[in-house]
Parts: C-alpha cells; sequence; structure tokens
C-alpha cells in the first residue's frame, strides 16, 4: 500500500485525470493531444489518481497539482487507454495519488518526428477521454 492508502499497482479500470492548466489543452468539445505530452525534461507524463466524482476531492488535488497555475478543468480516462496506447502508467507518490505515463516514444535525431509520435498516442488517449470536465 502507499501512503494515500491506494495500492501501488493501478488496475486497468482505474480512472486517471490529467489537470489542465492551460486554455490551449482543450476546447469545449475535446482535450487536445498535447495536454497529455510528456514533460521534456523526465519523459513523463504527470497524472492523478482520480475519477470525476467527488468532484470537490478532484479540484482539492487539482489545485494542488497546478500550484500558481490556473486550473482549467481535467481530462479523464481509463488506465488501460493508456495500456492500449503502449504506455505504462506508474504510481508515483508523493504526492498523494500521484501516478506518471511513461514509455513515450524517444528519438533523439529528430525532435519533430519524436513529438509526431508522442502527439499519436497522446490522441488515442484523449479520443478515449470525452469532453474535457471544466471546473
Amino acid at each position: 500500500m502507499l501512503p494515500s492508502g491506494l495500492p501501488e499497482h493501478i488496475d486497468d479500470d482505474e480512472e486517471l485525470a490529467r489537470f489542465l492548466t492551460q486554455s490551449s489543452q482543450f476546447n469545449a468539445k475535446m482535450v487536445k493531444p498535447a495536454a497529455l505530452l510528456p514533460n521534456p525534461k523526465d519523459g513523463e507524463t504527470s497524472v492523478s489518481r482520480h475519477g470525476p466524482k467527488p468532484a470537490d476531492a478532484l479540484w482539492k488535488l487539482g489545485l494542488a497539482a497546478a500550484g500558481v497555475r490556473p486550473l482549467y478543468g481535467a481530462a479523464i480516462f481509463e488506465a488501460r487507454v493508456v495500456r492500449a496506447a503502449q504506455l505504462e502508467v506508474r504510481a508515483d507518490e508523493p504526492p498523494p495519488r500521484h501516478a506518471v505515463i511513461l514509455g513515450w516514444p524517444r528519438v533523439d535525431t529528430d525532435p519533430e518526428l519524436q513529438k509526431a509520435k508522442q502527439k499519436e498516442l497522446a490522441a488515442l488517449i484523449v479520443s478515449a477521454s470525452g469532453p474535457p470536465l471544466l471546473r
């Protein structure tokens, strides 16, 4: 068990939230693939182990994750969607409920190709997430 009380293994049907801190990451109908791209420094995408309910707990996690950045909403998707895109999802506490998506393609010799491959996988995930959950 992790400090949060959650199991270390993330089941396929567990819901994950990617917090949206930039208005360019979504529109009224969909989350944009760029919202899920990995951090260039560590190659990981930060997510929280939380679904849309209860909303007050989701937004409390989101505000903590956003820090000084604005919190517009969240993309919600199941861990199975991440794994179907041939990526991994792993618990990464602290902070509580934190997890990371990793295994993104790396093409050190061609950054544009790398970003295109990563966007392709991110598009698979957002296509299963539905519209953004807005705050």
